[in-house]
């Protein structure tokens, strides 16, 4: 192992969330996700970390790595409305709009806005 890698996976579930954070933040979205994802394997229930790391796999390219985060966040909280959005926004990128439209319309029901 590295030493970079050992830093990254140092440390409690909580300093590691709070590493993953910092690296969010700082657009280091590569980092976070890998600090995230042993964040996650230690802890599947949380949903907080989960997220991140699908937003981390959005914002660093890794579609298909956020696509199977997000589905199965929703597997396991199927009315959870920013996983259904961003879902919808993954498939997007990855030219599915069609089935990015079903997710995206959840999305907007989950949270309340309706089309006018």
């Amino acid at each position: 192992m590295n030493e970079q890698q050992g830093y990254l996976e140092h440390g409690t579930a909580a300093e590691r969330w709070d590493r993953g954070v910092l690296f969010f933040d700082a657009k280091e979205y590569t980092k976070a996700a890998r600090v995230l994802l042993t964040v996650t394997a230690e802890a599947p229930e949380q949903l907080a970390p989960r997220l991140l790391l699908a937003r981390a796999y959005y914002h660093s390219a890794q579609l298909s790595r956020a696509e199977h985060e997000l589905r199965a966040i929703l597997e396991q909280w199927p009315v959870e409305d920013y996983a259904q959005l961003m879902l919808g926004r993954t498939l997007e990128r990855q030219g599915r709009a069609a089935e990015a439209a079903r997710h995206l319309r959840m999305a907007a029901a989950l949270s309340g806005e309706f089309p006018e």
